[in-house]
């Protein structure tokens, strides 16, 4: 799960497909990144915190981290939250087969960034969840 500083929209969609996925039992390897590197190393924001915790997930223990090309190699499969972030991530790719790992979470659609508005962590929690849930269908 990519976004651009993984303290919102990626932890929020690491942390619920993890618990979901476990749920499930899985096994699935789960992980956010950001293509920026401000965060590294930072809790979510704390508004994604609130947010999931009132859905009933708790994201508070991960930590940001930079998207690295090693990732191509270690995950079968990119979800990335917006087109910024599909651009920036397939143009680490090296070769077709890593560029075709990156899709859009949404499929032809953005997750919004909430950072500027308090107002959208709950609906783009609530997003993310059903999301997580439609791939879980999809993919298991």
């Amino acid at each position: 799960m990519v976004c651009l500083g993984n303290i919102c929209r990626s932890p929020l969609a690491e942390g619920i497909m993890r618990h979901l996925s476990d749920e499930q039992n899985l096994n699935w390897k789960i992980a956010s990144a950001g293509t920026g590197n401000w965060h590294i190393g930072n809790a979510p924001d704390h508004r994604s915190i609130s947010a999931a915790k009132s859905f009933g997930y708790n994201i508070s223990n991960q930590r940001a981290q930079q998207f690295r090309h090693k990732m191509f190699a270690e995950y079968d499969l990119i979800l990335v939250m917006d087109r910024n972030n599909l651009r920036d991530v397939q143009n680490l790719a090296k070769n077709d087969l890593e560029r075709k790992k990156v899709k859009l979470f949404l499929d032809n659609d953005e997750v919004t960034d909430p950072y500027w508005d308090n107002s959208l962590f709950s609906p783009v929690c609530q997003q993310v969840e059903e999301r997580c849930k439609e791939i879980i269908k999809q993919l298991s």
